[in-house]
């Protein structure tokens, strides 16, 4: 009996010692083989790595002013200590930020390694920001950050040029991945912030903080400097780029609400240099402000864009096809003299009607005898429904593709048009029709299947003002390292020449001055201005509604240096709408003293009446 009994406590104590060597040889293996590893689990479960983002490079005018930068804001990141964050977290944070739980864990799910901290949302306000601290005790793993945030200095000045930014979707990201870009990046989303997103990004930062048990940092470990982005100088003039905004803004005002024409709420104007392309104001009306993206743009504000019927979001300059009207003419006249189907000196007889087919003159107006000249200044349809007649739709086509209608100009924004020549082969492709003397016609003086984008037209009278030679419009002259050094410098590109004869250039630009001279169709307005000036009204069919309003023009009319070209859609006469904002374009640029126009008076007279003191 004791002998058994010995046997079982030998047994038990064999048993004992097993275990006591294996517990042994388990925590030498977990100290000393495996005590790296964990010693690092236990560091991840306390220590975070948090992202710093770079700010984005700043945007410059061509005098060294800003117009784009970066403002300091919060964001909102959820933060995994023992494991992922709690539905229930999720749920309240969804809560407080107004937006469904699933939008949060997307992300989360997104992000590659469980550890990581994800950003939630960018730039939230300081109502978002005092809740989340009022009730941090119920959101563990919830944590707000500092970030530069997007500013857009004036809010919608040059919105459709500079773009705006937004957080990185699915196709871009997975576009994206191969250089750098990571869920949660702000990139460009449209403007120049698309275009030059690569350069404006910079380098992120980031900061190695040792977390609590909820998640909270407790002490930074670390920081690396994140690099900001590089800037860029643009061509665009503030001054001459404010003055074009404000204009436009008081003429469709004006149109609108003293004229009558109640759908002039949309227009197009640009500045551009004819000896080198450079862009010095780009303007589309209507437009948005760029700091409403900025986090996420609010459902009530998207409402108010997308349900604009006249799209804020266009760019109008490059993107707007008009028939180019009365501004075609100038491309009608040079091919009639260069081809030589008319001289300088033949008078044709204006009866108010051609005498072919019974088009005529705007208000039946009949002019008698006039030669070339006198024509393209009165912008007279009956001499250049005769030129269309004599040149034909093909010459007519050569040389509105010779001046660059009809293909893009090669600017660098997204989404560029590049409008329509009428031609025989897109009517036939098309409508599968042949083609008609009275298409010509139309074709001649810019209507019909003619399609031009301002900026296009801009091109064509800079080709006028310059002898000849087609520049790439361009918005950026160099890009710079955030401690100024140059990086990249841009120059006048030539894409195209045509070439035009002294003779016949001298006979347009003398056409173009009388535009602005006693008699002309630009002369009330420009009266008493003190730099010469060559300039041609163009008023457009619209078969949607009214007649859209032209004005392009150069100056000084003996050294161009500057090309102006508006467009006010549904606007009238181009006397009327877009000539007086080419003059505010024109003042701001030599720096001659504001003239008021009656749209000016009209605005004083709705501020006085409202009791706001004007500027």
């Amino acid at each position: 009996m004791v002998s058994k009994s010995k046997n079982r406590v030998d047994v038990l104590g064999f048993i004992v010692i097993i275990v006591i060597l294996a517990l042994m040889g388990r925590l030498a293996y977990l100290q000393i083989i495996k005590g790296d590893y964990f010693h690092t689990l236990a560091e991840q479960n306390r220590i975070r790595l948090i992202t710093v983002t770079a700010p984005r490079g700043t945007f410059y005018d061509r005098n060294g002013a800003p117009l784009v930068n970066n403002r300091p804001g919060f964001s909102v990141s959820l933060m995994p200590i023992d494991g992922p964050v709690s539905q229930e977290v999720i749920a309240k944070l969804a809560d407080i930020l107004k937006v469904k739980p699933e939008e949060i864990l997307n992300k989360v799910k997104k992000e590659e390694n469980p550890l990581n901290p994800v950003i939630v949302k960018n730039d939230v306000g300081q109502d978002i920001v005092a809740k989340i601290e009022e009730r941090k005790s119920d959101l563990p793993g919830v944590v707000l950050a500092i970030q530069a945030v997007r500013s857009y200095i004036y809010n919608d000045l040059g919105a459709h040029m500079f773009g705006y930014v937004g957080e990185i979707n699915d196709s871009e990201l997975e576009k994206g991945k191969a250089d750098g870009y990571k869920s949660g990046d702000i990139l460009g989303k449209s403007g120049l912030e698309q275009v030059y997103d690569k350069t404006l990004r910079g380098v992120d930062g980031g900061e190695q903080v040792e977390v609590d048990v909820t998640g909270r940092p407790i002490q930074r470990l670390g920081r690396k400097e994140p690099v900001p982005g590089n800037d860029l100088w643009l061509t665009i003039d503030y001054r001459v780029q404010k003055a074009t905004e404000e204009a436009m803004d008081r003429q469709l005002t004006y149109l609108q609400n003293k004229l009558g024409n109640s759908k002039a709420k949309a227009g197009a104007a640009v500045a551009i240099n004819p000896k080198t392309g450079e862009v010095l104001a780009m303007v589309s009306r209507p437009a948005f402000n760029p700091n409403l993206f900025n986090g996420g743009i609010s459902e009530k504000d998207w409402k108010v864009i997308n349900d604009n019927p006249f799209n804020p979001m266009q760019n109008r300059v490059i993107a707007g096809e008009y028939p180019p009207g009365s501004t075609f003419k100038i491309v009608t006249g040079t091919a009639a003299l260069e081809l030589g189907k008319v001289t300088p000196e033949e008078k044709i007889l204006d009866t108010g009607k051609h005498w072919i087919i019974p088009k005529g003159n705007a208000q039946n107006e009949a002019l008698g005898l006039i030669d070339f000249r006198e024509a393209l200044s009165k912008s007279d349809n009956v001499y250049f429904y005769e030129m269309g007649n004599r040149l034909g739709i093909d010459n007519l086509e050569k040389y509105a593709r010779m001046f660059g209608l009809g293909e893009y100009t090669g600017i660098k924004l997204p989404g560029e048009s590049n409008g329509l020549v009428a031609n025989k082969k897109y009517k036939m492709k098309v409508y599968e029709e042949d083609w008609y003397l009275s298409e010509t016609f139309d074709a001649a003086i810019g209507q019909g299947f003619q399609l031009a984008t301002p900026l296009q037209v801009a091109n064509v009278m800079a080709q006028i003002a310059n002898g000849g030679h087609r520049y790439r419009p361009y918005l950026v002259s160099k890009i710079a390292s955030p401690d100024g050094k140059t990086m990249q410098v841009f120059q006048p590109e030539e894409v195209g020449t045509i070439n035009i004869s002294a003779k016949t250039l001298n006979l347009i630009r003398s056409a173009l001055r009388d535009v602005a001279l006693p008699g002309g169709t630009a002369a009330t307005t420009f009266a008493g201005f003190p730099i010469p000036i060559a300039g041609k009204t163009g008023t457009a069919e619209n078969p949607h509604g009214d007649d859209h309003g032209w004005f392009v023009a150069y100056a000084p009319f003996d050294d161009p240096q500057i090309v102006v070209a508006v467009l006010i859609e549904q606007g009238g006469f181009g006397a009327d709408s877009a000539v007086p904002i080419a003059r505010k374009m024109l003042e701001a640029y030599f720096d001659v003293p504001s003239q008021k126009n009656p749209a000016d008076l009209y605005a004083e007279e709705q501020a006085a009446k409202a009791g706001v003191k004007q500027p």
